[in-house]
């Protein structure tokens, strides 16, 4: 009973292995997480404590109860029953497809990636591209939203730099969840997104069975008081222009709600616009209408904005700004326009955010010189913006005048269209390059709603 047992090295090796980690596991790991869960717990009641809009309980939620509660949904289970009838297929494979879209869908945010990391290198990169400024704010209306509502940010949707810009400008106030479209599906983007609690959308699927699990996922954060940035455009524009609502994550989120029963809902309009979007050739050069994420291109951009910085020649892009206008009550809404309240409150939604779309040097020097029949000298370009600002101060459409200085700001724009070749001083005169009407089209476009001949251009957009 007590003699010794041999045991060849290559089986005591692994077996001790293995036995080191089944004690760690058993002993360790769970201290180790309760210690880390402690922490966490702790930085979120302190970032509650700052933060207007609570990050609520759904949002914290472990990501694998997330899935399976979407998964285990009433409707979803419905879907799924129907799926594999018109389809053909078993239950059980209609029920594992389910659960791949709750997986691609659901995100698995993480306080401590939003505002330990995300939101300080979202206002790095802001600051280090542009003159970030904030435009038209409705304090009174903001300060009267319901705490106990569910935010949601609607903005339009000049570029990809709008998901960091907002970030960083709505930090004080809460974690935004947005909807991602698909071209941020790569490898390590897809779970630095995750981790700051975007989920990814298929825009133009038509699954029935997909569409009701990023429904019904929609719906739970909803429900759950999570605050929510959403595009109502859908895409980015290829012509710079505002395009009609896209009405699909909308529908999702009024489907189930009941005036004076539901959670209230809160939409705050946010305009944005940039001196210059980093994707503007990209989208104004697009045949095929898609935008896509390219490693190759984003990293060659990066290295040559490097290189500028060091060299000494980096000019920052100039002025971006965000405006936030007047909050819409969902509650009040659907009592007022309960027939075909969709389609209403997507209109209603992009008409408020193209009232503070901010008016912008760039945008603003644009529309003047594609105005003109002939090539204009500065003078005539400065007063014949004057005029327009003027009568957009008397219509109370906001402008951003860098320091008050209306000669300045012609300046600036001028020099931005120059710097890039879209236009080109000869004589005095500022001519229009043939490779650049494009874009200044383009930047016109982003103001053209608020005057009576907009610039004309392609009809075609670009859905992200």
């Amino acid at each position: 009973m007590m003699g010794e047992i041999s045991v060849p090295i290559w089986v005591a090796v692994p077996v001790g292995i293995l036995a080191f980690v089944a004690l760690f596991d058993r002993l360790f790991v769970p201290s180790v997480r309760w210690f880390l869960r402690r922490r966490v717990n702790r930085v979120i009641d302190k970032l509650n404590e700052r933060l207007e809009l609570k990050i609520q309980p759904f949002k914290l939620t472990r990501r694998k109860v997330m899935i399976d509660r979407l998964t285990h949904d009433p409707k979803v289970m419905e879907a799924i029953v129907s799926f594999a009838r018109d389809e053909g297929i078993p239950a059980e494979v209609a029920a594992d497809k389910a659960e791949r879209y709750a997986r691609e869908i659901v995100p698995s945010f993480s306080a401590l990636a939003y505002f330990g990391f995300g939101t300080r290198i979202s206002r790095f990169i802001s600051n280090a591209l542009y003159r970030v400024r904030i435009g038209m704010v409705d304090d009174r209306s903001l300060g009267e939203v319901d705490k106990d509502a569910t935010v949601i940010f609607v903005m339009n949707h000049r570029s990809n730099m709008d998901y960091v810009l907002v970030t960083f400008l709505a930090a004080e106030r809460s974690a935004l969840s947005y909807a991602v479209g698909e071209w941020a599906r790569v490898w390590p983007l897809q779970q630095l997104i995750r981790s700051m609690g975007a989920y990814f959308i298929r825009r133009k699927s038509r699954n029935a069975l997909y569409r009701r699990v990023l429904a019904r996922y929609v719906q739970h954060a909803t429900e759950g008081g999570v605050t929510q940035a959403i595009f109502p455009e859908g895409g980015l524009s290829k012509d710079g222009a505002l395009q009609k609502p896209k009405l699909g994550l909308l529908s999702y989120i009024i489907a189930d709600f009941v005036p004076d029963r539901s959670r209230n809902v809160v939409f705050i309009p946010v305009g944005l616009n940039y001196d210059r979007v980093l994707e503007d050739r990209v989208l104004t050069g697009s045949d095929d209408g898609r935008f896509t994420f390219r490693f190759g291109v984003f990293f060659r951009f990066i290295a040559h904005q490097l290189w500028l910085r060091i060299s000494g020649r980096f000019y920052r892009f100039g002025y971006a700004c965000v405006s936030f206008g007047t909050p819409l009550d969902l509650n009040s809404f659907m009592k007022t326009t309960p027939e075909n309240s969709t389609e209403r409150l997507g209109q209603e939604l992009l008409d408020r955010i193209a009232n503070i779309v901010p008016v912008l040097p760039v945008s603003l020097v644009s529309h003047v010189v594609l105005s003109a029949d002939a090539p204009l000298t500065k003078l005539q370009i400065k007063s014949s913006c004057h005029n327009i600002w003027t009568s957009l101060a008397a219509r109370q459409i906001y402008s951003h005048i860098p320091h008050a200085d209306e000669d300045y700001a012609v300046d600036v724009g001028l020099r931005m269209l120059t710097s890039r070749h879209i236009l080109d001083e000869v004589g005095g005169r500022y001519e229009i390059q043939p490779k650049g009407e494009k874009l200044l089209s383009y930047y016109a476009n982003s103001i053209s709603h608020y005057f009576p001949q907009p610039v004309a251009f392609s009809e075609n957009h670009l859905d992200q």
